[in-house]
């Protein structure tokens, strides 16, 4: 059977998901996505244009009947900022998948969490599928799972850093607890860090920078896609323990001197 993830009552065989953001044009962001194999593409309402026809639109160039077009709240600040931009994606005819953004700091970029989960519930209430950007916090991941979310997304480290999974034992327990999907978002800068993440048994990763900020975005986009697979295949493979002391690879046992 294909190892597919369902993700708010639709599965998908890529379990990597890319942004949009920072490319040189549309017309590379296109290049980027098919050569990462996502078939989810996250857009940021407030600063890409998916509602006016009357503009370049990246939708003219992302055909929404082959990925799922995820609109995020990136660069809201409040709680009513958020709630809003989610309803304009919906009243475009982009659907009721988002992604909750509630920024909380303008240097760290790191989320409000009080405003994300007030934001959450009023969502989730108006029929919205939520998907919320949080902090590596297993209480925050319980709190927006009870408020009816349809995944959790705890950061790796903070947007755009590249600094990778820098604290991998709350995300293990987020797992534990969790019984929705896990997907990391934020942080991831090279392919490794993809790896890492699915390794520890995360059900997708979301990344952006990591892909756009490359010298060569359309072969990291590719690099993102291998890593994301063999982290995969390697969490389902079950590796080896982790031993202080050296093992022989070929047994010794009843071998004659």
């Amino acid at each position: 059977m294909a190892d597919e993830f369902e993700l708010a009552g639709k599965r998908y065989r890529s379990r990597l998901i890319v942004g949009t953001g920072k490319y040189r044009d549309f017309a590379e962001t296109k290049r980027a996505v098919e050569a990462s194999g996502a078939q989810i593409v996250t857009v940021a309402v407030r600063r890409v244009n998916i509602t006016d026809p009357g503009k370049e639109n990246l939708l003219d160039f992302l055909d929404p009947g082959r990925y799922t077009i995820l609109p995020n709240t990136a660069g809201c600040y409040t709680a009513e900022e958020a709630i809003r931009t989610a309803r304009l994606a919906r009243e475009a005819g982009i659907g009721s998948l988002v992604k909750l953004e509630v920024i909380g700091d303008q240097k760290t970029l790191f989320p409000d969490v009080p405003a994300t989960i007030e934001a959450a519930k009023v969502l989730v209430r108006e029929g919205f599928q939520v998907l919320p950007y949080l902090n590596d916090d297993p209480i925050a991941a319980k709190r927006l799972e009870e408020a009816g979310c349809a995944a959790v997304m705890p950061l790796a480290a903070p947007i755009g850093s590249g600094l990778g999974i820098r604290n991998p034992y709350n995300i293990r327990i987020i797992l534990e607890q969790s019984r929705v999907p896990v997907i990391i978002d934020a942080g991831v800068g090279t392919a490794s860090d993809a790896s890492v993440a699915m390794e520890l048994g995360c059900d997708a990763v979301l990344m952006n920078t990591a892909i756009a900020g490359a010298k060569d975005p359309i072969l990291m986009a590719e690099a993102m896609r291998l890593a994301v697979e063999a982290g995969r295949k390697a969490f389902l493979a079950g590796r080896i323990p982790r031993k202080l002391h050296a093992t022989a690879s070929s047994p010794i046992e009843g071998v004659i001197a």
